[in-house]
């Protein structure tokens, strides 16, 4: 096992501790997601047993790929965090525990179609940035989301997401983000969660409420290179 794999995954749970006691608040409310994108299934294997049991995954080959070749572990939660596509909405559904990239009406109408038993963990996400053209539903429209995806009997909305923008100091656009999350519990007054943070912002994301991190290179090392 690699000892530098263990030593980035203390260091950023150790932040996160130091910022969650910063803001306040208690750790046991915040998921710490390892994003494994490009890394090997070995690479998992490892961070499993140094603990990690919540997986990040941006592509749905990848996502469905790893989980495949990672049957045997049972204790895995795999969080699918790339945006979604409809015409992958059933390979996403067989392989997610959790969606957080529902940002309009046909993905979620194509992930419910796709589902039968358990209801499918969802997030909504929210584009933050002044170019319509990026992932998300502005956050004027996000409480008419939350009610639709609401509507909809094999889904079950969690909260909100978002990747803040690189133009704009992470604290103040993640206090918008808050600002979504609590438009969506005037319709789902449970969907508490709010994932947002990842590698360079995570502390202010925690600072603003975040529930759920998503974090790749710190913990991972970097990418290996794709032939």
């Amino acid at each position: 096992m690699s000892t530098a794999l263990a030593d980035r995954l203390a260091d950023v749970d150790a932040r996160i501790a130091d910022a969650a006691r910063s803001a306040g608040r208690d750790l046991s409310g915040i998921t710490r997601i390892v994003v494994t994108k490009f890394h090997p299934v070995s690479l998992v294997r490892e961070l499993r047993a140094l603990g990690v049991r919540d997986v990040g995954e941006n592509r749905q080959q990848e996502l469905t790929a790893k989980r495949d070749e990672l049957a045997d572990v049972v204790d895995l939660h795999w969080h699918f965090i790339g945006q979604a596509q409809t015409n992958k909405a059933r390979a996403v559904r067989a392989a997610a525990d959790v969606v957080h990239s529902v940002d309009r009406p046909r993905i979620a109408d194509a992930l419910d179609a796709a589902g039968s038993g358990d209801p499918l963990d969802v997030l909504l996400q929210v584009n933050l940035t002044d170019d319509a053209g990026r992932g998300g539903v502005a956050p004027r429209d996000v409480e008419a989301l939350a009610t639709h995806v609401a509507g909809l009997s094999t889904l079950r909305v969690r909260g909100v997401m978002a990747v803040a923008p690189l133009d704009e100091e992470p604290a103040r656009a993640f206090e918008r983000l808050r600002g979504s999350a609590d438009a969506v519990r005037t319709v789902v007054p449970d969907a508490t969660w709010i994932s947002a943070g990842m590698t360079g912002d995570f502390p202010e994301a925690v600072a603003m409420g975040a529930t759920h991190l998503r974090i790749g290179s710190a913990i991972t090392g970097p990418r290996p290179v794709r032939g």
